[in-house]
């Protein structure tokens, strides 16, 4: 069997910890069978798995990234206290609504948070990504103005990650 290029033992070290504490948090125990189990999963597994990674771009901007996180939290929460208030309100009032972002960002591991951002913050949903990865299609649950929620996604969200992956 060829070895893959920059085959290495450990090929994911990080996981394989985190295997081999787990397996041993599942079962409780610390018993010289379960050790050995837990050893042999850890490096076996993400040794299987080595040749399924693709590459990301790494995160060129740190404490943009935390910034980032910090301000889809206080989003998530204040999300929340706006979708409640409207869903407590006469449903006759509510405009759901699909909209169609344009991606500028390219990469999958971009792509994806996007549109995970979009869909921890109640109230929208990503729906879908084109085949050509060129759209975000998105579901709202109350739509008023389609270009306002567009712009308020590729500045409030878009522009950071563009800026944090560099992509």
């Amino acid at each position: 069997m060829a070895t893959p290029t920059g085959f290495k033992f450990f090929p994911m070290p990080i996981h394989s910890v985190l295997l081999f504490v787990v397996w041993l948090l599942m079962n409780n125990t610390l018993a010289a069978g379960h050790i050995f189990l837990a050893l042999i999963l850890s490096i076996t597994i993400p040794w299987l798995l080595a040749g399924l990674q693709s590459a990301h771009p790494p995160i060129r901007k740190p404490w943009l990234a935390v910034r980032y996180s910090l301000m889809v939290i206080m989003d998530i929460v204040t999300a929340n206290f706006e979708v409640a208030l409207k869903v407590i309100g006469p449903m006759a009032k509510l405009q759901p609504g699909f909209i169609a972002v344009y991606l500028d960002i390219s990469s999958d591991l971009g792509i994806t948070l996007l549109a995970s951002t979009v869909s921890l913050t109640p109230g929208t949903v990503s729906a879908e990504v084109s085949e050509d990865k060129k759209w975000l299609y998105i579901h709202a649950l109350h739509l008023e103005n389609e270009q306002a929620l567009i712009d308020s996604i590729k500045q409030r969200y878009e522009k950071p990650l563009l800026e944090i992956l560099g992509c």
